[in-house]
């Protein structure tokens, strides 16, 4: 899932040096709404890890 968000935040980066402002943003906002599930998959997956060695 990281490696979709990097890739749809180099096509932003790509878009947006283009002069294409909404293809840009739009992927930019979905390169962040990846990033945060990957986020938050880490952080369950942490707590899921220290409760198993309890």
């Amino acid at each position: 899932m990281l490696y979709w968000a990097l890739v749809f935040l180099v096509v932003a980066i790509i878009a947006g040096a283009l002069g294409f402002g909404g293809i840009a943003g739009t992927s930019a906002g979905i390169a962040q709404i990846l990033f945060f599930i990957f986020l938050a998959f880490l952080v369950i997956s942490l707590i899921a890890g220290l409760i198993r060695r309890v």
